[in-house]
């Protein structure tokens, strides 16, 4: 399985948990059957690219995202592209990954700062 945390920079698995999915400088992708970490920048249209945040993710074959928070429609982009999401992730990547196999993150849940158009 491909895991996917937006994380604050280049730094891996060692790197802090990036505050806002689609503003996140870097996506650490950690593949849990091979062990292997791949850091993709994040060049969607949130940083002067093009696509959005979940577009790119899909396109790397990403199978879950773990993140602090995101909005709604970030939320049904990520799941139309069959990519589970879990929310209230902190830390580092590696602390995030954890949390997540030991079954402490909830499910995906908007975050109140990205609630939009009464969603």
């Amino acid at each position: 399985m491909r895991v996917c945390v937006p994380s604050a920079g280049p730094g891996g698995l060692d790197d802090r948990v990036g505050e806002h999915f689609g503003r996140a400088p870097t996506y650490t992708v950690y593949d849990t059957e091979t062990g292997e970490v791949e850091i993709l920048e994040n060049v969607s249209e949130h940083m002067g690219g093009t696509g959005l945040p979940g577009e790119l993710l899909a396109q790397a074959g990403v199978d879950l995202v773990i993140c602090s928070g995101l909005g709604r429609r970030a939320i049904d982009l990520l799941t139309q592209h069959g990519i589970e999401v879990h929310t209230g992730a902190t830390g580092t990547v590696r602390e995030a990954i954890e949390a997540w196999q030991s079954g402490r993150l909830s499910g995906a849940e908007a975050c109140d700062r990205h609630m939009f158009h009464g969603r």
